[in-house]
């Protein structure tokens, strides 16, 4: 209670310092303007304080690595304070692509090969200027995947390197195949279930530097992706740990919240055209297998997954995808540190879908769900340009398991 009377009078001064200095002509200028404008104003604070801004729920399958993160990674219990004007789920997630800033990060691409025949595009941040890790062969390696239709160029990949860029460690990008620019060799895209190609990657980036710390950071879509490989390959992984972010845990809730027609309208068609865009780019790789006017037809994911992604991958209905695609069925498996950012409010990921009793059982799991943040927003501050709650929870995780993994094996 005194913290909270602490921060309702620290945003009541911002409030009206703001009020005093901002608002001077005409009716709220005047004395009973300005007393209007106060007073909604404190209400609104006061709102704000009890019911929006709140520590995020933690939920580990073990006492150790509940300790080892409110010791290490102390983000994740404290209050979490959304954009004062803009809170909502759906805010959130529309508005972070467009007001967060874009941090400029100059890569290093490389092309490796596939063992059916095709390439995978890789997009590394050397970070050669790093004092702190000046070795090479021993410099920490972040592995980062993108979301549905993303690359290395989303401004949450940019911050997620921009904010540890400080910390030394190099970073590579995995681009889900024909989502770059490069050319597709073979008629096969990517999807959150077959991790074949993440399998590739991982080996690959292993085999550079055998002796430096290896992790992964997923979101969305690269979450689940990621989610999936760690539940069918368990230990034995050469990553040391791994994070995730607004990832949707069961893909038959996440297709069904995206079909509200609000959510269809804001979220599900767009995403659905960029489905379409991305796969039109390589048509003539896929007109043999697939009717891809058919797909071009799609109004929705769920169409969209069962005219091309469960006939590209080879499966006999969209729920039998669906079923292998979600994540949560293989939380149980998780064989290192995972940590699991969610918002509760994200309607990609509904929050009955979220797998609590799951990760109670597996002492690797931790999920922190907070009460707002929407689908990659958790923006925080009065003008969110520069780094979210997302982007301090990375930072600090990574640099936790970094330099203090070795406190959880000894607990």
């Amino acid at each position: 209670m005194q913290r909270l009377a602490m921060d309702l009078r620290m945003l009541s001064r911002e409030l009206s310092h703001y009020v005093e200095h901002q608002v001077r002509v005409g009716f709220f200028g005047s004395g009973v303007g300005f007393s209007l404008i106060l007073g909604f104003s404190v209400a609104y604070a006061c709102y704000y304080l009890s019911s929006i801004a709140k520590k995020p729920q933690l939920v580990t399958g073990g006492e150790s690595f509940s300790r080892f993160l409110q010791d290490h990674c102390p983000v994740v219990t404290e209050t979490y304070y959304p954009t004062v004007w803009c809170w909502e789920s759906r805010g959130q997630t529309l508005l972070r692509p467009f007001i967060t800033s874009k941090p400029l990060v100059q890569y290093r691409n490389e092309l490796i090969k596939t063992a059916d025949g095709g390439q995978i595009s890789l997009d590394w941040f050397d970070n050669d200027n790093s004092k702190r890790y000046m070795d090479a062969s021993t410099r920490p390696t972040v592995l980062l995947l993108p979301g549905l239709t993303g690359t290395s160029k989303e401004s949450y990949i940019l911050h997620m390197i921009h904010l540890s860029e400080e910390l030394g460690y190099r970073y590579v990008v995995f681009n889900n195949r024909g989502v770059a620019g490069e050319n597709l060799l073979t008629p096969r895209t990517y999807c959150c279930s077959n991790t074949e190609d993440l399998e590739t990657v991982i080996h690959h980036v292993h085999s550079l530097y055998p002796s430096a710390p290896f992790l992964a950071a997923g979101v969305s879509m690269g979450g689940m992706l990621l989610l999936n490989y760690l539940g069918k390959i368990g230990p034995k992984t050469p990553l040391k740990a791994a994070a995730t972010f607004s990832v949707g845990w069961n893909t038959f809730a996440c297709t069904e919240s995206l079909e509200k027609p609000l959510n269809w309208l804001l979220f599900n068609y767009y995403l659905t055209t960029c489905l379409q865009s991305s796969v039109n780019k390589h048509r003539h790789m896929f007109v043999k297998q697939i009717d891809m006017d058919h797909v071009m037809k799609a109004k929705s994911i769920r169409e969209f997954d069962k005219r091309f992604t469960s006939v590209m991958f080879g499966y006999r209905t969209i729920d039998d995808y669906y079923t292998d695609a979600s994540p949560n069925r293989r939380l149980k498996s998780v064989g290192i540190p995972v940590l699991c950012l969610n918002s509760v409010d994200d309607v990609f990921s509904p929050s009955h879908a979220i797998p609590i009793e799951a990760a109670k059982q597996n002492p690797n799991v931790a999920l922190v769900l907070t009460s707002y943040g929407g689908h990659i927003g958790f923006l925080e501050g009065i003008w969110p340009r520069q780094s979210t709650y997302m982007d301090r929870v990375f930072k600090q995780f990574v640099q936790a398991m970094i330099e203090h993994g070795h406190e959880l094996s000894s607990m």
